[in-house]
């Protein structure tokens, strides 16, 4: 289910009643934990963001584009939270990978940065706020370059 929505208000508006709660405890995580990053539509999911005014560089796919870091989605089957710095870091993807069974009911379904969540009461956001204090908007630009941009701005 893709939503067309050009800011998250009007995401948040037509996403269906069971999820939003979730999205919105999810939001309310991001928005505590990440530290000045800005939230805003990125790729038609919510997203956040390294500001052009922290990281002029931008993104390497589009510079125009600020760095992305997180971005939640409700999807046709499921609610995914993208993170970056999983895909970027393999010591904190084991360390997710190793605390999920401890915090969650089910098993563990993601990809390379997408944890996707088909059940709304099953999403650990104790484990997703414990994730989200790992890296420090700094930590993820330095991540960054040296992940996706040979260690140079």
């Amino acid at each position: 289910m893709q939503v067309k929505a050009s800011n998250v208000q009007e995401y948040l508006e037509q996403v269906s009643e069971d999820r939003k709660d979730a999205l919105k405890k999810l939001m309310t995580i991001c928005n505590k934990e990440l530290k000045g990053f800005k939230e805003e539509m990125n790729y038609g999911m919510i997203g956040y963001v390294v500001p052009h005014k922290a990281y002029p560089e931008g993104y390497h796919c589009d510079s125009k584009s600020p760095l992305p870091f997180i971005n939640i989605a409700s999807q046709k089957n499921f609610i995914a939270l993208y993170h970056m710095g999983i895909y970027a870091d393999a010591s904190l993807l084991e360390w997710f990978v190793n605390e999920y069974p401890k915090h969650a009911k089910g098993k563990l379904d993601m990809g390379k940065s997408c944890i996707r969540f088909k059940k709304m009461d099953d999403i650990p956001y104790g484990l997703i706020q414990a994730l989200l204090k790992k890296i420090s908007m700094q930590d993820w630009i330095l991540l960054y370059e040296k992940s996706f941009r040979g260690g140079r701005k």
